[in-house]
């Protein structure tokens, strides 16, 4: 794995091994910050099952502010953390081990982009519409105004097209992997 652009562009980054995690490839990733451009300046990030940590940093490394990284496996978690270490990141990266869902309500927002790639087994389907409405709940205030969240998930099954205050405005398809684009409506 590698960042794909940026200031860290092209330098290589390490996923933890195993069936636990599974990293957003690179031309998927590309394609993802091919859509929606340079962050706006201070623009702050979360990235949710973040295993590598591959989205925060690419963000980091496309310009973003702050990326604040949360995964409940440890091992995710000292990867994330390694990987914030070799790009040089670490004054720009927080690294919070927690349940997602658990997590949520002690997160300080608001986030320019929030990204959600939770796991694609059967077990856990329901998983990312739980955490889109929680972050579609109007209390919740993560989302910034301006602000997306980025879900990646399997193309055959995709997320409800509205969770609270969120509607979804673009799906794209690479393969196996879609992302849904959420906005929140003015």
């Amino acid at each position: 794995m590698r960042i794909v652009g940026g200031e860290a562009g092209g330098r290589t980054i390490r996923a933890p091994r195993g069936h636990d995690t599974r990293p957003t490839s690179d031309k998927v990733r590309q394609a993802i910050f091919n859509i929606l451009g340079a962050p706006p300046e201070g623009a702050r990030v979360l990235d949710l099952y973040c295993g590598s940590g591959a989205l925060g940093l690419e963000a980091i490394s496309r310009g973003a502010a702050l990326a604040v990284l949360v995964d409940r496996a440890a091992l995710a978690i000292r990867m994330a953390r390694e990987n914030a270490r070799i790009l040089a990141f670490e004054d720009r990266v927080r690294v919070v081990q927690a349940d997602v869902l658990a997590a949520l309500p002690r997160l300080e927002g608001p986030f320019h982009w929030i990204f959600l790639d939770p796991p694609y087994a059967a077990g856990a389907a329901g998983e990312l519409d739980r955490v889109l409405a929680a972050l579609g709940d109007a209390r919740a205030a993560l989302l910034g105004p301006g602000g997306l969240v980025v879900a990646e998930h399997d193309r055959r099954r995709a997320p409800l097209e509205r969770q609270g205050v969120l509607a979804r405005m673009d799906l794209r398809r690479w393969g196996d992997t879609a992302v849904s684009f959420f906005e929140r409506p003015p």
